[in-house]
């Protein structure tokens, strides 16, 4: 069996970025620039004002000067002339600085009377004076290439006069629940069966990724329903399916899809929840199998799916983030399957959280992962740690799962 590591390296050395298109602006929050953004414009383009209040000589503004107002400077409507000695121009914040000034009186350290102003507070030169360029200057990159777009990136490519960018297309990925068992939500349950729970978290999860999800109708445990499903997938850029990972005499996925050109790489990973899960290609598409357990799927998810997302996406792809926490109960030793205990967090001594598990970690139990915040992570082999022991967890609030 392979260890995680070894499992989540071959999966991401089997996938490329999806190709570049060109969206509008606003479309591009949470996606991942394919070229970078360079910037159009210099801003600020010109001296402005970063308060309101008077632009000024500072030779002039010295304490108890008093200065002849000689015209206004708002944003947007420069003013014509410039600052002579003796003189000052009322401005606003972002209004530009007339030539002449080089210092900002403000405006609560002035008395302004009849036409003249009257120095309360003496200015030095460039004393809220935001220089042409302080932000960034024409033709610089301000977002490299493969970088997630935020929010405040589109804020920064807005001002940078940008209205159009080149990103990586959101991936498709195809989404085929198997099992004789299985029934969507509201849909009669048939007899011994139980409600399908998988498809519907695992298109929340990559729609929260980035991509675009494409829920296939559950496949019956027929080794032709299940090709022909799979083969109308090929269109994306990756398939996944969920239950039939294993090997029993109802768990069809790998034996349905040999016919059709599969080519199986791996399907064992020495974890727990989550053994049987199958990566391989079904032609020019890559085929992720999860397991059929809701708790299974979900985690194998944290640990493949999303840094598989990632890297159709544009970005390298890696390992969820770990962080150090304290145990909230003795842990037994390990065998050796990586363990990946669901629990909760609280807070604990010098910032460190506390991570206490859920007493039974069934890997059918969905309240159970709901409810969970952290994934405890027990390598193999491990011994066991009382409470209070420092062990690593993958926070999962910070995944936007």
């Amino acid at each position: 069996m392979l260890t995680v590591e070894e499992a989540r390296a071959r999966i991401l050395g089997a996938l490329t970025a999806t190709p570049a298109e060109t969206v509008p602006l606003p479309a591009g929050w949470g996606r991942v620039l394919a070229r970078p953004v360079l910037s159009r414009v210099t801003q600020p383009p010109a001296d402005v004002s970063a308060m309101d209040g008077y632009a000024v000589r500072a030779a002039d503004a010295e304490l108890g000067a008093s200065l002849a107002v000689t015209g206004t400077a708002p944003a947007g409507h420069p003013y014509a002339g410039s600052v002579g000695r003796g003189e000052a121009v009322r401005i606003f914040t972002g209004g530009i600085i007339p030539d002449g000034a080089d210092a900002i009186l403000l405006q609560e350290d002035a008395e302004p009377a009849a036409g003249r102003v009257q120095v309360k507070e003496a200015v030095r030169p460039g004393r809220w004076v935001r220089r042409r360029g302080l932000d960034f200057a024409e033709g610089e990159e301000l977002l490299p290439a493969g970088r997630r777009l935020t929010a405040r990136d589109i804020g920064l490519a807005a001002a940078a006069n940008t209205p159009w960018l080149a990103v990586h297309r959101a991936p498709r990925i195809g989404i085929l629940a198997t099992g004789d068992e299985i029934a969507l939500p509201g849909d009669p349950i048939p007899a011994g069966g139980i409600v399908s729970s998988n498809a519907h978290a695992l298109a929340a999860l990559v729609r929260a990724a980035g991509g675009e999800p494409l829920v296939l109708p559950i496949a019956p445990d027929d080794s032709r329903a299940i090709a022909e499903a799979a083969v109308a997938a090929r269109a994306c850029d990756l398939l996944v399916t969920t239950g039939g990972a294993s090997v029993g005499d109802h768990d069809l996925v790998q034996s349905a899809l040999g016919p059709q050109g599969f080519a199986l790489d791996f399907w064992k990973i020495a974890m727990r929840p989550g053994k049987p899960l199958i990566w391989g290609r079904l032609g020019p598409t890559p085929v992720l199998g999860l397991p059929g357990n809701p708790v299974s799927a979900l985690v194998c998810s944290v640990l493949f799916l999303l840094p598989a997302l990632d890297r159709l996406s544009g970005l390298p792809g890696a390992a969820p983030r770990t962080v150090r926490a304290l145990a909230g109960a003795p842990l037994p030793a390990n065998d050796g399957r990586f363990d990946h205990l669901r629990a909760i967090l609280q807070p604990g001594p010098d910032g460190v959280p506390v991570a206490t598990p859920f007493p039974v970690q069934d890997s059918s139990m969905m309240k159970t992962l709901a409810r969970a915040e952290a994934l405890i992570l027990r390598a193999p082999g491990a011994p066991a740690v009382p409470a209070g022991a420092p062990v690593a967890v993958i926070p999962l609030g910070e995944l936007g799962i």
